[in-house]
């Protein structure tokens, strides 16, 4: 394991301001059992009585293999969809099959990613009959990030599809994120136009709390900024949300927008106040964010009352986070805060393969590793147990002999845009998720 060591690095956009608590962070829980060899094959048993198998990962064909799914989706309007990695083909490829499923067979609406609300407004523009292509929109909105693949690109091209043949049942796409890598003029100009049709008294001073944030192109140079001139930034963008709010017109529709615009806004130079020296600051943050991803994504539901499926990595979609002190209380935890039993979190393991990764979480190129097969004591080790090559299973209903093997943290495999195996971060599948999809072998998602 030691030979896939990666630079120390955290997982999300600034994990790297964190390095100092890393040996913390990633050091297995401790107390974590590993069952004895004794134990395993009563647990394999369980699962298998209770998993069902997968016809295939990739779109396309019959999906009679996801109705035992669907079962399990039941009248839940809000479904987070994980990832393991943020590189690998069969994640994200999944992802298209599973959200065609729900769309023809449960009506849900919405795909939501975990990138930025201004680059989603516009796929959602492409996918609704806005000029472009599938590639060049994914080139456009999806630069550097994880899903700049050709796996997205072919969801966009289907959702466009689905939208052209069904226009009386269209999808949507959101992004549920702060701005990152950046917010762009677009969203500033949206808020103040909105201001000066339906409140031009309260223009000037929204112009003037705006005139120093925007554009905001790179919050990553952003972050090069004097702390109390980002901190005050913070303050600014928080009055004009205030603005905003207060600037109620008659089209109840358009005022709606033009808040969440604001809040956007407002949750991305927030988040971007943090202190990238202080371990705890930069904890904050990220609790921030997971919190604004669960509000924008609440908000969404609301506002256009359909289904929708969140695509995120699993720290952020299911309950618990492989790294806790970093991600103290995630996305799916706030959602099901929310909306209760009505948010199901889907998680994914596999086995074993290769994915896209980065040395670095700022910068840095993705480029293909490869884990071996999983060891014993690891999650993914038993879970490839089970007869099965790819399935999935209801942890919620899960037999008790597998249940306190499911409720037990251990080492598992788990990478967004780093990387790190020695030592692996530990995990309870059980308490992290409602349902899980193991995979025996990954391969690296297909670069543009």
């Amino acid at each position: 394991m030691a030979a896939h060591k990666k630079p120390t690095g955290r997982r999300e956009l600034l994990m790297v301001t964190a390095a100092g608590a890393a040996t913390a962070l990633w050091a297995p829980k401790a107390g974590a059992a590993t069952p004895t060899v004794g134990q395993r094959p009563s647990v394999v048993r369980a699962l298998e009585r209770v998993a069902h198998p997968l016809r295939a990962t990739d779109p396309g064909g019959r999906t009679t293999d996801l109705r035992a799914l669907g079962r399990m989706v039941g009248s839940a309007e809000v479904v987070g969809l994980g990832e393991a990695t943020h590189g690998s083909h069969e994640f994200f490829a999944m992802k298209e099959r599973v959200f065609r499923h729900l769309v023809e067979e449960k009506g849900f609406t919405t795909f939501a990613l975990e990138m930025s609300w201004t680059a989603g407004l516009r796929i959602d523009e492409y996918v609704r009959g806005g000029e472009g292509t599938a590639r060049r929109i994914a080139e456009e909105t999806l630069a550097g990030s994880p899903w700049e693949r050709e796996e997205f690109v072919s969801l966009l091209a289907w959702m466009r599809e689905h939208n052209r043949r069904r226009p009386r049942h269209r999808v949507r796409f959101m992004g549920d994120d702060v701005g990152a890598p950046g917010l762009g003029d677009r969203i500033f100009e949206r808020v103040t136009s909105y201001v000066r049709e339906a409140h031009p008294r309260s223009l000037p001073r929204l112009v003037e709390l705006y005139a120093g944030l925007r554009p905001l192109d790179d919050i990553f140079a952003y972050l090069g900024k004097p702390l109390a001139e980002r901190r005050q930034n913070a303050v600014r963008a928080e009055r004009a949300l205030e603005t905003v709010t207060a600037a109620t017109g008659t089209d109840g529709e358009a005022y709606e927008w033009a808040v969440q615009h604001a809040r956007n806004i407002t949750q991305t130079f927030a988040f971007a106040a943090l202190d990238v020296t202080d371990p705890a600051s930069v904890t904050a943050a990220e609790h921030l964010r997971d919190r604004a991803m669960a509000d924008n994504v609440a908000w969404w539901h609301r506002r256009t009352g359909g289904k929708v499926l969140l695509s995120a990595h699993n720290g952020h979609v299911g309950f618990l986070s492989t790294h806790p002190r970093m991600y103290p209380k995630t996305q799916g935890s706030y959602l099901r805060d929310a909306l209760g039993r009505a948010y199901l979190a889907i998680g994914f393991t596999f086995a074993g393969g290769s994915f896209l990764t980065k040395d670095t979480s700022l910068g840095g190129e993705w480029t293909k590793t490869t884990v071996p097969p999983a060891t014993r004591g690891m999650n993914e080790h038993t879970l490839d147990r089970v007869r099965h090559r790819d399935y999935y299973v209801d942890l919620r209903t899960a037999p008790p002999a597998a249940r306190a093997w499911l409720d037990t943290a251990r080492p598992t495999y788990d990478a967004g845009s780093v990387f790190e195996a020695d030592p692996l971060p530990t995990l309870a599948l059980g308490r992290a998720y409602d349902v899980l999809v193991h995979l025996h072998r990954v391969r690296e998602a297909e670069k543009l």
